[in-house]
């Protein structure tokens, strides 16, 4: 007997499924839709659902599986740190903590000048940047805070007022004050930073946004405009971090240094953890008590989050990241349906433009093939594979996608 079979019913369904969409809506807060499916096991790229059905995953749980399922570095982390201890209040530190924030400055350069402060999601390691960015007041004179067009940084208040998407804001109004968005154009950057400018938050690749590359140049002319004017340049690494680009952080490619970043998903591996890293004279700005987290840095997730950094650096997976993504970008150029246009994003982040607006309906074609992929938006479906990724998944999504593909 299979273990798979050995987990479900005669009629081939995992105990205690049955009914999960009616449960599902009669219990959960309805902010989100019906799921589409009820996830009981993964292993490697690949999850099945209650019934048994096998599917690979292209989307690592929006960017966080970076070592895929039940990989044994991490499920060993977890086992072996649970058992010690897993939580003290933040009155007291632990060796899984203190190694981890090590860890984060050297892989992002921040060095010994640089600090870290741990929480739990990408949100708040937001809301905390937002904080931060409040206290670069320059005497008074600094009240605003950029961020971009079409920009997301979460769903709390703060991480919202920072989000460019008015429509997400509209039912929440008035959100925190201070925030103005400017278009993702060099100009709009010449145009905006001044010496009333506090900080500027950006993301490297605007992932909600439908995988949507900045210009050329516009990282670095940011830094260059943010250095003379005295504004603190904060990019959000929450999607982009832990090797999913092809380095480390996406702002390594460009060779800048930022005054603060922000990550979360992939740096634990399936576990809620959240950082705020800064740099320099940035790392001065908080002092005691004017932040702070019951969770955050806990033993148990710092511990994992370790495990999985470990993993990631061991075994090459920044390098497999490049180096898939160009696989995969030149399997997606095989395809000859008219409906892909573009390939955007980097690394194992990409994005497939649409000439129609189909991505839901292909998104759910490829569903029912056995392949997890995500519509972004109307008109791009989001890639996203754990950086285990190899030859046999990359052979089988492109057998799943193109069957997708066929179905339109």
């Amino acid at each position: 007997m299979t273990p798979d079979q050995q987990t479900q019913t005669p009629t081939g369904q995992t105990p205690g499924t049955e009914h999960w969409q009616e449960r599902f809506g009669a219990s959960m807060m309805r902010t989100l839709a019906t799921p589409l499916a009820m996830l009981v096991r993964g292993e490697g790229c690949y999850v099945w659902d209650e019934t048994g059905k096998k599917y690979l995953d292209f989307l690592a749980g929006i960017a966080v599986n970076s070592l895929g399922h039940a990989h044994p570095d991490l499920v060993a982390a977890v086992t072996e740190q649970v058992g010690r201890v897993a939580h003290v209040s933040n009155y007291f530190s632990s060796p899984p903590q203190l190694e981890l924030a090590e860890r984060l400055k050297r892989i992002t350069g921040a060095g010994e000048a640089g600090r870290v402060y741990f929480c739990n999601s990408g949100a708040e390691a937001n809301e905390a940047a937002f904080k931060l960015a409040r206290l670069n007041t320059g005497g008074g004179k600094r009240t605003r805070i950029l961020s971009l067009h079409e920009s997301f940084h979460g769903r709390t208040m703060g991480a919202l007022a920072l989000s460019g998407k008015p429509a997400m804001r509209k039912a929440f109004l008035p959100v925190p004050g201070g925030v103005e968005h400017i278009h993702t154009t060099i100009k709009a950057l010449e145009e905006a930073i001044d010496g009333t400018v506090a900080a500027l938050f950006l993301e490297p690749v605007k992932g909600e946004a439908g995988v949507i590359d900045l210009p050329a140049g516009f990282l670095r002319r940011a830094r260059e405009l943010c250095t003379r004017r005295g504004v603190l340049l904060i990019i959000d690494e929450v999607q982009t971090g832990a090797g999913r680009t092809g380095a480390w952080f996406a702002f390594q490619h460009d060779g800048i240094t930022p005054d603060a970043i922000t990550i979360a998903k992939g740096i634990g591996g399936g576990l809620p953890i959240g950082a705020l890293v800064t740099y320099g004279a940035t790392s001065e700005l908080f002092s005691r008590g004017q932040h702070g987290s019951t969770y955050g840095g806990n033993p148990l997730v710092t511990a994992t989050s370790n495990a999985v950094l470990g993993v990631i650096e061991r075994d090459g997976l920044v390098a497999n990241a490049a180096r898939r993504g160009e696989q995969l970008r030149e399997i997606i150029a095989r395809f000859t349906s008219p409906q892909i246009t573009e390939v955007r994003g980097r690394g194992l982040l990409l994005g497939i433009g649409l000439a129609d607006p189909v991505a839901l309906p292909l998104a759910a074609a490829a569903l029912a093939e056995g392949l997890i992929v995500n519509a972004a938006n109307e008109s791009t479906i989001r890639l996203a594979p754990p950086l285990i990724v190899g030859d046999a998944e990359l052979a089988d999504f492109e057998h799943r996608f193109g069957l997708a593909l066929a179905s339109l």
